[in-house]
């Protein structure tokens, strides 16, 4: 997984990995969520790539738009 750069500096997001239709994301305490295009939809699981990469606003996001779009929550 990569390394969220946190630009805001209060993201709850630690790590992200992406693929081809999916974002998983892990948080500070540690659980991992899977959103994928089934799940969430091409359109968010693209934003989500495009804040992953930047360092900024994926976490907003998530809990405003996909909170629970979720395929998968790992522990």
């Amino acid at each position: 997984m990569n390394t969220y750069k946190n630009t805001s500096g209060n993201s709850g997001v630690r790590c992200y990995e992406i693929g081809d239709d999916f974002v998983r994301v892990q948080f500070r305490e540690g659980t991992i969520y899977l959103y994928t295009y089934c799940s969430a939809g091409q359109k968010n699981i693209e934003h989500m790539k495009k804040l992953a990469k930047l360092g900024r606003g994926l976490s907003t996001f998530i809990s405003q738009d996909v909170r629970n779009l979720f395929k998968k929550k790992e522990r």
